[in-house]
């Protein structure tokens, strides 16, 4: 099949193949001895054959994975621009050409399955591909127990053009983003992403440049010095959102290093397998080069699902509200008086906050901490504020910090 608007695989896939590379100007790819890592070390990439590598590491060792594996884009000519005939730089190389559909699945299946087993329970993996291959990377993850969380749509808004018009421009790139079995508690930091967001919740199309100007690296002749290399921006979202700092993030084709740069910025321990000594030597450099943020920087908003329980009755026993007061709906429509037992009452009915807020709703559930408000004044507030003021005073959290107005 000749690839008439091939993607614009923008990091680097170490294959575990042996077949020979081609040649290439100042890199070379020798014969490696089998990685070792037996004592699980962070921050360091292991040089050699992927597979080989992910059986060196320590079983549930790795809370998340990023993996950019090869796309298997089945070229069999260069790509020709129309207008003036000149090449297209895009994928060619030999770790890219397999020999069959087969020969990729079977590939593919190994490094996954050694993914799965370096993988904590509650981790997680995000794997990145084209129409080439996705379909088959998400049905080789689904037939080795992993659990899909979500496809999110990378939306490039500087694709590479359809330069013979015989199909539409390849604008995206898609991500699969599943734990490593159904009951993980993977993270997903909900609320951080939500004020990313501009307190929206995000979307699973994500909108973000192919990696070019200053952050595309260049080899000593002026040329890309990797084909694939992925924008900082996406992994910047993917470790924010499904990572906490001191996580360890693994890539195991790492090329030249984005996943070990962003991780390192953001507080994240990393580790990162890539086969080409060229490829190793620039992501090492690169990453050398990168400033670690300050540990108060990289903290992401907390999870409300995290926060410490706290019953209602602790409002009441608290004093911040006394038996009597009266509750109401967010419209005022509806009222129920607060009882000592914790309890609310609403024409002979009586309950918890989440029981009586469903009945008066003639619904099966309700969260009564957002439904039920108080008077603040003549203001209505959801009694969720007073249950953050009640972690506050027992101590299960830090107190909110004092804004200083500006003289």
């Amino acid at each position: 099949m000749v690839m008439v608007n091939g993607p614009r695989k923008t990091t680097r896939p170490a294959t575990s193949r042996s077949a020979p590379q081609r040649a290439k100007p100042k890199r070379t790819t020798p014969q490696h001895k089998s990685p070792q890592n037996r004592a699980g070390k962070t921050n360091q990439i292991l040089r050699g054959d992927c597979v080989e590598a992910l059986r060196s590491l320590p079983g549930q060792s790795i809370d998340l994975i990023f993996a950019d594996p090869p796309y298997n884009l089945q070229l069999e000519n260069d790509l020709l621009r129309p207008n003036n005939n000149s090449r297209v730089d895009g994928v060619d190389d030999e770790w890219d050409k397999f020999s069959s559909f087969e020969e990729y699945d079977r590939f593919t299946r190994a490094w996954l399955a050694e993914c799965r087993r370096v993988l904590k329970p509650d981790g997680a993996i995000w794997v990145i591909g084209s129409y080439h291959n996705v379909f088959r990377l998400g049905t080789a993850l689904q037939d080795l127990g992993y659990w899909m969380l979500n496809d999110v749509i990378w939306r490039k808004t500087n694709p590479m053009p359809n330069f013979r018009g015989r199909r539409f421009t390849n604008a995206h790139e898609t991500l699969i983003w599943a734990s490593r079995d159904q009951k993980s508690r993977y993270t997903f930091n909900y609320e951080a992403m939500k004020a990313f967001n501009d307190d929206l919740q995000m979307r699973s199309d994500w909108l973000i440049p192919i990696c070019s100007g200053g952050e595309r690296l260049k080899n000593d002749q002026g040329s890309k010095a990797h084909p694939t290399q992925k924008p900082e921006g996406l992994l910047h979202r993917i470790i924010l959102a499904t990572t906490k700092p001191g996580d360890v993030v693994l890539d195991p084709f790492f090329g030249t290093g984005t996943t070990g740069a962003v991780a390192k910025r953001l507080g994240r321990k990393w580790i990162g397998i890539e086969r080409d000594e060229g490829y190793a030597d620039i992501a090492q450099a690169r990453i050398d080069g990168v400033k670690k943020l300050p540990a108060s920087a990289v903290q992401t908003m907390p999870s409300k699902r995290a926060a410490p329980k706290v019953p209602f009755g602790t409002i009441v026993e608290l004093g911040m509200l006394q038996p009597g007061a009266k509750l109401y709906d967010p419209r005022a429509r509806l009222s129920a008086e607060v009882r000592a037992d914790g309890t609310l009452a609403h024409k002979g009915a009586q309950g918890s906050i989440h029981r009586l807020g469903a009945q008066v709703q003639g619904k099966t559930a309700c969260n009564g901490w957002t439904f039920w408000h108080y008077k603040d004044g003549k203001k209505l507030q959801p009694i969720d504020t007073l249950r953050i003021e009640a972690r506050e005073q027992l101590g299960l959290v830090p107190p909110a910090p004092t804004l200083i107005a500006a003289e």
